[in-house]
């Protein structure tokens, strides 16, 4: 059994190898996910997805503004992905919501499942959504995906990658929906709890010299030294580092300034933002990881080719899902289609979210206990 995908937001192709990669199979039948379309606003994002996932057909992946876009022109599917801008719900930055740029772009995802009403979706954005505008961004969001089309049965959860295997402590808000009228509930797919430290995933296998995207930052001296004093899992902000090495920073102070990864731990966010000092440091050398460490960080496997400017990569990478923690979801979701049974854990705002959605009409003083 076949399911059609289309996205938006799709960025650099997270989701969509995580979707490829995911198989199921029951009394015989195979249960996969083959993509139809694609879009994103960035020119490089929409070169790198159609170069590894798209290169027979890369009409497939549209380069446009979503705001733009004729969504009715793009194609039947049978699943939706969109991981949503989440400029203005994340933890960092001035926290628009709604009122931001980005914060209403949600929207356009439910106008694509008014239009082809998929089986199921799939909706990602970051853990600060829940609080924005005191939980009431969320709500409204989640309202408006239930009651999309022919509604949803939806499962919103807090997703900890590194409790999935992914070597970085990611946390994402992942909203899950399956189309009410197929009677079929999704259920959170239990964590494997397996670590993967930071080291294992640079390390093993090794980086070839020639892999795609690995070239090195050149530093200056005073960095390169300055990071000779900062242990492994530590920061900027390191009391060894001699005084007229330190930062001349008075105000706010970010951990992640010229913090080097501990090598026995998953690493810390990979991002896409920022400038000098926050690129992720490595834990043995005094410089700033490559683009293809980092991409290991994320799952990405090294014959996967970002295309575009080196700054330009370092943000896709950043601002992508980890291929393996999307393939996880993935698979629940074949599994929840095919019959299969599997472990799972209580949805985050499993209960709160049952008593809001049971009444007729929000209420907007009704806010998630988070």
């Amino acid at each position: 059994m076949e399911f059609k995908l289309g996205e938006l937001f799709c960025g650099p192709g997270g989701i969509a190898l995580g979707a490829k990669e995911a198989v199921v199979t029951n009394e015989n039948i195979e249960y996969r996910i083959t993509h139809e379309w694609a879009n994103d606003f960035d020119e490089s994002t929409c070169m790198t997805y159609r170069h590894n996932i798209h290169p027979e057909e890369p009409n497939r992946v549209v380069h446009a503004d979503v705001r733009k876009l004729d969504i009715k022109s793009l194609g039947k599917i049978d699943g939706f992905a969109f991981g949503f801008p989440c400029n203005d719900f994340s933890l960092v930055g001035e926290k628009k919501g709604f009122e931001g740029e980005y914060g209403p772009l949600y929207s356009y995802g439910v106008e694509v499942l008014k239009h082809y009403q998929p089986k199921w979706f799939v909706a990602e954005n970051v853990g600060g959504l829940s609080s924005s505008n005191e939980g009431k961004a969320f709500i409204k969001i989640l309202e408006d995906l239930r009651s999309a089309g022919r509604g949803y049965r939806i499962t919103p959860h807090l997703y900890k990658f590194e409790e999935y295997g992914v070597p970085q402590a990611r946390h994402r808000i992942i909203i899950v929906g399956i189309r009410g009228d197929l009677g079929l509930d999704f259920k959170v797919p239990k964590p494997s709890y397996v670590t993967k430290t930071a080291s294992e995933a640079i390390e093993n296998p090794p980086i070839s010299d020639d892999a795609y995207n690995h070239e090195f930052t050149r530093h200056k001296k005073h960095v390169v030294e300055m990071l000779k004093h900062i242990p492994p899992g530590e920061n900027a902000w390191f009391e060894g580092i001699p005084q007229h090495m330190r930062l001349n920073v008075k105000k706010t102070r970010m951990s992640q300034i010229y913090k080097r990864l501990d090598p026995d731990r998953p690493a810390y966010t990979v991002t896409g933002s920022g400038g000098g000092g926050t690129h992720m440091y490595h834990y043995d050398e005094p410089r700033a990881l490559t683009n293809r460490e980092r991409a290991r960080l994320q799952t990405f496997p090294d014959d996967f080719e970002f295309l575009g400017n080196k700054e330009s990569v370092r943000k896709q990478i950043g601002m992508a899902v980890p291929p393996e923690g999307a393939k996880v979801i993935f698979e629940a979701i074949l599994k929840t289609f095919a019959g299969v049974k599997y472990e799972s854990v209580t949805a985050k705002w499993e209960a709160e979210l049952r008593e809001v959605l049971d009444t007729t009409k929000i209420n907007n003083q009704i806010e998630l206990k988070l």
